[in-house]
């Protein structure tokens, strides 16, 4: 048995910025930069260890959105389009910097690694899902399912409806997607009340995470802190996140991803060139957006006119160093442990998945680092799922989570702010008003029921808990406001249509086209008794 176990969990999440009107949407982009520096550079590494039997064991969301984005046959044209436009600009900058040394080796390593990337794309038919999940039919990654529209949990529970509408919508498509239930679910922002373990249990669910402080003041003191998890009264395991692990890789400033080695993610050729030079990849609107060709590291924190340039061969070697680092202080960790406790401890790592690739560009270097490292290296930390664990260590001890979040100061503020407070009575009006739509059309067909359930849609996607955290963080403010308001405004004239027996089919049909997430759904899921 070892010493120690370490579950390392990827969040993967975007929010919906599929918009089939616009022929370059700004915000498309979000979901072109986290393909190209996160999702296919993950999935090279994962697919590269399990080719070579590396024995790795990582925990990761795929949150509805996120796999619907990556499916969606439009979305994944224009990325496709985006990538071409990336490799010709690629062959420019070779061109362009053939005469200057270390420019022109930079200029060479970002063209062979989008050759790699579209490789990869075209090897799976620009199908990541599907790569994703091959990988767990080898049993070497966990893929767990997110509430719908990530909307924040805590915030909708006075409607139990919306929530329970959240879970199932999520679970019934992560079954179209992957072909199986999922195990477990991440709860959005790590957002957690008492009693919503009920509504986990009620689809099948047997797991989630919560924050360290969430598990540490639970209802009975965790007798193992968070290096166990506890089941709650309904049966479903909550796992704590481990803050040492977590401050290592989490923070810029002291963390690994701030090193000076690393690449600079704020420098970028996108603003660093002409826009004549930037070719197709330029925005038509002449608005200055990365590219991802950056060309320095992480120096001179006076201005980024100050940067060095970057050094891929030292950049890993420093990725390989921390990883052996990271490795060492969870060896640390578990032998201090060790005899303690009835069980070796768990270490659970959650992260965000765009930090490794988008942010932290060497990111995913480090985790293939890490776990060769632990096959190779050292005997006392095994690599587990959290399902693995459970099945590992199916008795602990009973207890009720308390409410909170792994946002700043661990509960609900994030989310409900000055900033943007204004919008929860109108979701919780909308709320009111599907339930009441529900349950007043028990078996609509035809019109009404494409209404309904679009109108189910617009909800969910009004929901979403990106909007007030861009509110929140001043990022994308008026995106974010407009996207509460477009699908409020969709839903409150089908709510109106609905109720008038007036529906407007072309109008509905537009609609259906734009906002097709969740084919699917059935709007019934609203009219449960509370």
């Amino acid at each position: 048995m070892p010493t120690g176990y370490l579950s390392i969990l990827l969040h993967g999440h975007l929010p919906y910025v599929r918009h089939p009107e616009h022929g370059r949407f700004l915000e498309e982009l979000w979901l072109h930069e986290s393909i190209t520096e996160c999702y296919i550079p993950l999935l090279m590494k994962l697919h590269a260890l399990a080719g070579e039997g590396i024995p790795f064991r990582l925990n990761i969301t795929l949150s509805p959105t996120l796999v619907h984005m990556l499916r969606d046959d439009l979305l994944r044209e224009r990325y496709s389009a985006r990538l071409r436009d990336l490799e010709t600009l690629a062959e420019a900058e070779t061109a362009r910097n053939q005469g200057q040394a270390h420019l022109g080796y930079l200029s060479r390593y970002y063209r062979d690694g989008f050759e790699r990337i579209r490789r990869f794309w075209d090897r799976w038919s620009g199908d990541l899902v599907a790569a994703f999940s091959s990988l767990e039919e080898k049993g070497v990654i966990e893929i767990l399912t997110c509430a719908a529209t990530h909307g924040y949990l805590p915030l909708l529970a006075m409607q139990p409806e919306t929530v329970r509408a959240q879970i199932a919508v999520a679970v019934a498509h992560h079954v179209r997607a992957f072909g199986r239930a999922p195990r477990g679910i991440w709860l959005p922002e790590c957002g957690y009340y008492p009693g919503l373990e009920e509504e986990l249990a009620a689809f099948g669910l047997r797991f989630f995470v919560v924050d360290t402080h969430s598990l540490l003041n639970a209802s009975v003191k965790p007798r193992a802190g968070t290096y166990a998890p506890i089941f709650t009264p309904a049966g479903v395991a909550a796992f704590g996140r481990d803050p040492e692990s977590s401050r290592q890789v989490w923070s810029a400033k002291t963390g690994y991803p701030g090193d000076f080695w690393y690449r600079d993610f704020y420098r970028d050729i996108g603003f660093d060139l002409p826009l004549e030079q930037l070719g197709a990849v330029a925005h038509p609107d002449g608005i200055r957006t990365t590219t991802g060709i950056k060309y320095h590291r992480i120096t001179h924190e006076g201005g980024l006119e100050n940067k060095d340039l970057y050094h891929p061969y030292e950049a890993r070697e420093r990725a390989a160093e921390h990883a052996g680092n990271f490795m060492f202080n969870r060896q640390h960790q578990v032998k201090g442990l060790k005899g303690q406790m009835d069980r070796p401890p768990v270490i659970v790592a959650p992260f965000d998945a765009e930090l490794f690739g988008h942010w932290w560009y060497e990111g995913p270097d480090f985790l293939d680092m890490l776990f060769r490292k632990l096959h190779f290296d050292q005997q006392e930390i095994l690599p587990v799922t959290l399902a693995e664990y459970l099945v590992r260590h199916p008795r602990n001890q009973v207890a009720i989570p308390s409410a909170g979040s792994w946002g700043a100061n661990g509960y609900h503020w994030v989310w409900l702010d000055g900033a943007n407070a204004w919008a929860y009575r109108h979701l919780h009006e909308a709320g009111e008003k599907m339930i009441a739509a529900a349950r007043g059309n028990p078996d609509a067909s035809g019109p009404r029921r494409r209404a309904l359930n679009q109108a189910a849609r617009e909800l969910l996607l009004a929901q979403s808990s990106d909007w007030p955290f861009m509110m929140m963080t001043r990022q994308s403010v008026e995106f974010a406001r407009n996207r509460i308001k477009v699908h409020l405004a969709r839903f409150n004239r089908l709510a109106r249509e609905i109720a008038d027996d007036g529906i407007d089919e072309a109008w509905l049909a537009d609609l259906e086209a734009r906002d097709n997430i969740f084919p699917d759904i059935d709007y019934t899921v609203y009219g449960g008794h509370r």
